[in-house]
């Protein structure tokens, strides 16, 4: 059935087998590349030729190359075709002869520069392999010929009204949020954001800001170097408690998603924090921390949509799309509006033009949903099977804060996190320990436990980071 490709040199052999003929195809086409017969950089045929010579659909070849591109196998170029992924090795075969994607099979471990390690599990980055060049390059040229040729100068400190019109449309549509493109400010992702809250609640003379008790340090040093000492709120089985000690006027929290335990902040807690705003004249900072990677229900609503005025709706593109891009932005109320945008003012203006306008036009084509619906299967995929291979080989793990995100909070016997953290260096794996995330004033009881991100590795290295991290468990 196969044939040769003068243009390529390529002799593929494939025999699609299975369900149906694309499932057949895409499994066909992966188990060439794991066994190591197309090779990292091979230049496949085109979908035309492949579907003729199959005797199938031209769509159904180019949905399997879509497929496998978006797992990591392939890479797709304009102007170079569609090649077998860079760093892809070889995978070898289960005991049926056949590789299951995702399994944690044993796997040999990638090359890597001296002081790195083999594999990457801290939490925080999405699978960089997998970014949208393609359909982000097709929305770059799209976004450039027909912008204005005033979006070339310098511009308005909230940002462009393309990306925050996009944006006012895109966050009330997929989070529940309030938004309108006037109370919207763009900035360069979370932290600048939250830098610049910072500094707005300091001139107003706030001296504190009540966080939780387990999150990234970073935020509470950019807090702390704002002008604003942070106080940690209480934290229980059933997650943060919203009481906010006296004194206190401002909170930042992740009620979509917890950073990094997981919860989500119940219906309760989220009306009585509310409330207290509400009540104080306070201000709540809300981190849409994962809000868009919901594996168990659809996505929780946001916290701002309770009350605009008190509660201020924080998001970027650096889980969904890519740190690098460095875009987030701040949903308002009126009240605070005009001092951040002159604290915006003070400190620079709006950031990159061409990234702005290519990401409205990237969340206006319909690009962006599809981009996080594949991303969002990806993900459950990955999580699958991590909990699949603790349950076989490590099954006094206890695994949590799976229902959404990029990571999992995986619970050790209680004094044994330093050793596995130190263990899992030996062995060529990045991963961090609960203790990282605690803040230094905590009244909670510590807990021994890892972080594990599985955003990071790409597919064809995600088993050979599962074996690697089931051999450092206890």
């Amino acid at each position: 059935m196969a044939r040769t490709w003068a243009t390529f040199g390529v002799d593929l052999h494939l025999e699609p087998t299975g369900p149906g003929v694309r499932r057949g195809l895409t499994d066909a086409l992966r188990e060439a590349v794991r066994t190591g017969r197309l090779t990292p950089g091979t230049r496949l045929p085109s979908s035309r030729s492949l579907a003729a010579d199959l005797g199938i659909a031209r769509n159904t070849v180019a949905d399997a190359y879509a497929d496998l591109v978006a797992e990591g196998w392939l890479t797709a170029r304009q102007g170079s075709g569609t090649r077998v992924a860079p760093g892809a090795p070889p995978t070898p075969c289960g005991r049926r002869g056949r590789a299951v994607p995702g399994a944690p099979g044993r796997s040999a471990q990638p090359r890597r520069e001296p002081g790195r390690p083999a594999y990457d599990l801290t939490p925080g980055t999405p699978d960089l392999a997998s970014f949208p060049r393609t359909e982000w390059l097709r929305a770059a040229r799209r976004a450039l010929a027909s912008a204005p040729n005033e979006a070339l100068g310098y511009g308005d400190p909230c940002g462009r009204v393309e990306l925050r019109t996009a944006l006012a449309g895109y966050v009330s549509r997929a989070r529940g949020v309030r938004a309108d493109a006037d109370r919207i400010v763009v900035c360069s992702g979370f932290a600048q954001g939250l830098k610049l809250l910072g500094e707005v609640l300091a001139r107003r003379g706030l001296d504190s800001l009540a966080v939780e008790a387990y999150g990234l340090d970073v935020h509470r040093t950019i807090a702390e170097q704002a002008g604003l000492g942070t106080v940690p709120l209480p934290f229980d089985d059933f997650g943060t408690r919203p009481d906010v000690p006296a004194g206190v006027s401002a909170v930042l929290l992740n009620p979509a998603h917890q950073f990094p335990m997981g919860g989500v902040l119940r219906p309760r807690r989220r009306a009585a924090v509310v409330e207290w705003a509400r009540r104080t004249g306070g201000l709540v900072l809300e981190d849409d921390y994962d809000g868009e990677f919901r594996y168990d229900r659809q996505p929780v609503g946001a916290l701002q949509d309770l009350d605009p005025e008190h509660v201020i709706h924080l998001g970027t593109v650096s889980k969904s799309l890519a740190p690098g891009l460095r875009l987030g932005w701040m949903v308002l109320p009126g009240s605070l509006l005009p001092d951040v945008v002159a604290a915006r003012r003070a400190g620079g203006w709006s950031g990159g033009v061409l990234d702005q306008l290519t990401l409205a036009e990237f969340i206006t084509s319909g690009a962006y949903d599809r981009h996080i619906r594949a991303a969002r299967l990806r993900y459950r995929r990955r999580r699958d099977a991590l909990v699949r291979a603790l349950a076989e080989r490590a099954p006094r793990i206890r695994v949590t804060g799976i229902a959404a995100g990029l990571h999992a909070v995986l619970e050790l016997p209680p004094g044994t996190e330093s050793s596995v953290v130190r263990a899992a260096a030996w062995q060529g794996l990045a991963v961090h320990g609960l203790s990282r995330f605690r803040h230094p004033r905590a009244t909670t009881e510590p807990l021994d436990a890892l972080v594990v991100g599985y955003g990071t590795p790409p597919d064809h290295a995600w088993a050979g980071a599962l074996d690697a991290l089931c051999r450092v468990l206890p």
